[in-house]
């Protein structure tokens, strides 16, 4: 009789935790999708050594080739917590790095060279500007909220094709040149991997986090988004609010852009970032934050990238076409407001 209770209780307590906290449930469905992964790379080889290395080879290349896409979710959390959307970060990130690859351009010795700062220095210079500029575009974005009265998903679309079409406008005409030293801003190896991008991602991560939960900036955030007129009431400025999450969002985007180009050692401004935006959105929602606003947090962007990260490597191990791996991901947007609707329902 005791077994029976406990093994309802356990199932209660499972079922419990599965619908209402969207940590535990992501958290399950990552290690699903690990376990998944691992049995698509296989285990055919000589040693369990280098079944190991090949297994960790595989993780690296996945947290390093999603870290700017992670890096972008994590300021992407704050903004649909706070009830808003943001369209434009894969345009920003294409002209923050134009402005990055502008000031220290190797082959042109670049605006910053011109004045004779070169260099270490130039560097530091170069990374303060394009992360201001981007504070400036996210802030820009906050305005027309603001200020201007214009929907988060009209502004922000509208600044996505305003801010690509004049990168490519002003970039048609130059090729700058990343120097090697800027390059190893990220391509500095650890234990013989490239993995500085990885680190920024995590500590970019826990500095949110703690902004998230240990600050009034970030209890602000979540009382707009959970009630927007009960916070004006309460003595919020919830317009001060909304321009800051815009401006970190802009921030966090620009230290995207620096590793980029840091890390490619160039940047496309036809192709770069796009997609960014549905990504970032994407590992936002699966990571169990709410597209009403008021709900969600930082670790959970952080599983949800992973998930889709996963996802992504363990189609190309089982050979899916490209085209139909955006299906996929598809459905798990779906699959996870599905089950936000449901926990909210019950």
């Amino acid at each position: 009789m005791n077994e029976k209770t406990n093994k309802r209780g356990f199932g209660a307590w499972f079922r419990d935790n599965w619908k209402n906290n969207a940590l535990f449930s992501t958290g399950i469905a990552l290690i699903v999708m690990v376990i998944l992964q691992t049995l698509a790379l296989g285990f055919d080889y000589a040693s369990f050594g280098e079944w190991f290395g090949a297994w960790i080879n595989n993780w690296m290349n996945i947290l390093r080739n999603n870290s700017s896409v992670g890096i972008i979710a994590l300021g992407m959390t704050f903004v649909i917590i706070s009830g808003g959307i943001d369209l434009a970060v894969g345009s920003t990130l294409v002209a923050v790095g134009a402005i990055t690859m502008t000031l220290i351009d190797a082959a042109n010795g670049g605006w910053l060279g011109a004045i004779g700062l070169t260099g270490a220095p130039a560097y530091i210079v170069a990374i303060l500007i394009s992360v201001a500029a981007g504070i400036i575009f996210g802030g820009l974005n906050g305005l027309m909220v603001t200020a201007g009265k214009i929907p988060p998903f009209i502004a922000t679309l509208g600044a996505m094709k305003i801010l690509r079409s004049v990168t490519q406008q002003f970039m048609q005409s130059s090729s700058p040149k990343v120097p090697t030293g800027f390059q190893q801003i990220a391509r500095v190896k650890v234990g013989g991997q490239m993995f500085m991008p990885i680190l920024y991602w995590l500590l970019i991560a826990l500095v949110l986090y703690i902004v998230s939960k240990k600050t009034v900036f970030g209890r602000h955030v979540f009382a707009v988004g959970s009630n927007e007129k009960t916070s004006r009431l309460s003595g919020i400025n919830v317009n001060r609010v909304k321009l800051g999450v815009y401006a970190l969002m802009g921030a966090v985007v620009a230290i995207a852009a620096v590793l980029q180009v840091s890390r490619i050692g160039a940047m496309d401004p036809a192709n770069a970032g796009s997609g960014y935006e549905l990504d970032s959105i994407a590992a936002v929602i699966v990571g169990g934050t709410s597209m009403s606003g008021g709900k969600g947090s930082v670790v959970g962007t952080v599983f949800g990238m992973l998930i889709i990260a996963v996802m992504n490597n363990l189609l190309n191990l089982l050979g899916v076409p490209p085209f139909l791996r955006e299906a996929f991901k598809g459905a798990i947007i779906i699959a996870a407001v599905l089950l936000q609707r449901k926990s909210s329902d019950n």
